[in-house]
């Protein structure tokens, strides 16, 4: 099998951060005034950009008004909402095995920076990668494929190379866009339909088939 690098999604690849990210939309919301559909439909949001799911929750394009729902979120998600967070059962293990066929794993998630470097911290996850890349707070990099443009840049990795495992449409357009190859995980927030038509080269049921998952792909 060919060394790849492989570049994990965080919500919903690695971890389940539905808690903390339905609350502080709750928060955000009633604060403002708006109107806040049901967890399931505010959990179907997890993983795009926050930026552009205030902008449909809200149904404006004012940008003041996506910030402040935006700046609301965040003084909820910073100080306990990022910790209302679990690692998915056999995701540690997964990250192990997968060293084997990885010449290095990275961290590429639309989670800003300084709040995935401290989930990644607290949940134990910081020894199993090289490094950690997100937006940052001011939205530099919100697009999935400006921040693995980035990362490929950053770190000099060939994109024929490199492998995006993620869960939900976003992390496969945006390794698309970049001529990397991806793979979809279904134990995320993405349905196998969404991952299917964004164009992943490959879908995964569980943590427990990533490494046989990546071994397709040479084939």
């Amino acid at each position: 099998m060919k060394p790849f690098v492989l570049l994990f999604d965080l919500d919903g690849t690695l971890t389940d951060p539905r808690p903390g990210i339905v609350r502080c939309m709750k928060y955000a919301l009633d604060t403002l005034g708006a109107p806040c559909p049901s967890d399931d439909v505010l959990a179907s949001f997890i993983g795009p950009s926050l930026r552009e799911t205030f902008r449909t929750l809200l149904e404006t394009a004012d940008r003041s008004l996506i910030e402040r729902a935006l700046a609301l979120y965040r003084e909820e998600y910073g100080d306990t909402g990022l910790f209302e967070n679990q690692v998915y059962a056999g995701v540690t293990q997964m990250l192990d095995h997968a060293r084997a066929p990885a010449s290095a794993t990275f961290v590429a998630t639309l989670k800003p920076k300084p709040y995935a470097d401290r989930i990644v911290r607290r949940l134990g996850l910081e020894p199993f990668f090289a490094g950690v890349y997100g937006p940052e707070l001011e939205g530099r990099f919100d697009d999935k494929a400006d921040l693995l443009a980035h990362l490929l840049a950053t770190e000099k990795i060939s994109p024929e190379l490199a492998v995006m495992i993620g869960d939900r449409a976003g992390d496969i357009v945006g390794a698309r866009a970049n001529g990397v190859r991806s793979i979809g995980v279904l134990w995320g927030y993405g349905s196998q339909a969404e991952l299917t038509g964004a164009g992943a080269a490959g879908l995964c049921r569980s943590p427990a088939e990533l490494v046989a998952c990546l071994g397709r792909l040479t084939l």
